[in-house]
């Protein structure tokens, strides 16, 4: 256990678990959506949907898809920034298997036309964990570059995307695949220990039966 264990991020409060951790998820989302969102639909299991409002959980999320930090003085105020930037939401309740009880589900449209599904927990302390992409499961926490590629399952896929890395002197620290059936869609969520450039992004994007490509860096910025 560290320091930041103890006293947690720096945010606008009351919980570094329903406030900072939701803005964070929401961040995340915004990014792997690679575009600017205006439609969100959040759904909210366990704890978020049973004291989220109390604790500000709702604002905290929407505040994090419009690119706001856990400690910007606005994330109470994120509703009518929300109105302001064009962005429409939605709340309800869902009820998931197997993941914390501070989680939600959220489906997003992006003004380009990506649509984006994305469920994540927020365990304490302001940390987060993605535990599914677009219907497809994962596990990463974005505290170290990460790639999110979705691609046909095919043969060579992996090889390509990991040799593209690999020339550019990026290090792979965790690779995780998972598919929806054999033959059909997968997606590949890889993290990595340097910062993985735009171009880079765009050399896999350009690769043989890769779908989509989103880029995510620990300082939250957007994606390419």
């Amino acid at each position: 256990m560290n320091l930041f264990d103890i006293l947690g991020p720096v945010m606008v409060g009351p919980s570094s678990s329903h406030t900072a951790g939701a803005v964070r998820i929401g961040r995340v989302a915004r990014a792997l959506l690679a575009q600017k969102p205006i439609r969100a639909q959040l759904l909210l299991h366990g704890s978020f949907a049973s004291t989220g409002k109390g604790h500000g959980t709702h604002q905290a999320l929407i505040a994090g898809l419009l690119g706001l930090a856990p400690d910007d003085s606005r994330v109470p105020d994120s509703f009518a920034l929300a109105k302001e930037q064009g962005l429409e939401f939605s709340f309800g309740t869902c009820t998931l298997r197997d993941v914390h009880p501070n989680s939600v589900l959220i489906t997003l449209e992006g003004a380009e036309g990506g649509r984006l599904e994305v469920g994540a927990s927020s365990p304490g302390g302001g940390r987060i964990r993605v535990f599914q992409v677009d219907g497809l499961d994962t596990s990463f926490s974005g505290e170290l570059p990460t790639l999110v590629v979705h691609n046909s399952d095919q043969p060579g896929c992996v090889s390509q995307v990991t040799g593209v890395l690999a020339n550019r002197g990026i290090n792979v620290a965790t690779l995780q695949l998972n598919r929806g059936g054999r033959g059909g869609s997968a997606v590949m969520v890889i993290q990595c220990d340097q910062p993985i450039p735009q171009e880079a992004a765009g050399e896999i994007r350009a690769l043989p039966g890769i779908l989509r490509v989103s880029r995510y860096t620990p300082t939250e910025e957007a994606a390419q």
